[in-house]
């Protein structure tokens, strides 16, 4: 029987399915406290971890960010557990007319994207540079929920997130899909960390997560398999 509480790290794009996954776990083990999870961008998290944070486990959006905490000696054994593909988040009904990556330098337009050392932020230098597209973003955002937020706003026409953002959204912006998103398919892996405060409850969200139960919640927010 799984007790005390459970802590838990995960990017910034999982937070839908991670709240999910969280109920699921803490309604199988009734004595643990399972803690409300931190969401961030990949990157801040694993500064976090690598100045000392004590948590049970790290989701990251991507493997270099999670290379960083493995090979700090953090952790071992990180394990794939989704894959997910950017979209461009826009307006409700695309009211600027967005295609392509090529469509967001028309002029006028104002582009958010996340910052290159993030995971959504690489992924879209990747395909940007791939289509031959130069782009000055209007800001560059330390998680995905803040370029979709800025979106939903109003504040940008624009922005480059996940597939899942999109579909977790709803009505309140709508996605245009990017031509050979595939190519800069971000992997996402987990880790119960070497220092963990509960190493049991670690252990085991990490399996449930990796479980058939725990991808069909995946897949229901989006997320392809690894």
């Amino acid at each position: 029987e799984l007790t005390g509480e459970l802590t838990v790290f995960a990017a910034a794009s999982l937070s839908s399915a991670f709240d999910e996954l969280a109920t699921q776990f803490a309604q199988l083990h009734p004595g643990l406290e399972v803690a409300p999870i931190s969401y961030d961008g990949s990157s801040v998290l694993a500064t976090q971890l690598l100045g000392g944070a004590a948590i049970d486990v790290f989701a990251s959006a991507d493997e270099k960010n999670m290379a960083k905490v493995t090979d700090a000696g953090l952790a071992s054994g990180a394990t794939a557990f989704a894959t997910n593909t950017l979209e461009i988040a826009v307006a409700p009904g695309n009211p600027e007319k967005i295609s392509s990556l090529q469509s967001l330098t028309a002029p006028g337009l104002t582009v958010v994207l996340c910052a290159a050392e993030v995971p959504c932020g690489s992924a879209a230098q990747k395909l940007l540079s791939t289509a031959g597209v130069a782009l000055t973003p209007a800001s560059e955002e330390q998680n995905v929920t803040a370029v979709l937020t800025k979106v939903r706003s109003g504040e940008a026409d624009a922005g480059l997130v996940y597939r899942t953002d999109v579909t977790a959204a709803g009505d309140a912006v709508t996605g245009v899909e990017i031509d050979g998103a595939d190519a800069a398919t971000n992997v996402y892996p987990i880790v119960a960390l070497a220092g963990a405060p509960n190493p049991e409850a670690a252990r085991a969200f990490v399996a449930f997560v990796l479980s058939a139960d725990g991808q069909k919640v995946l897949k229901s927010f989006g997320f392809g398999a690894p």
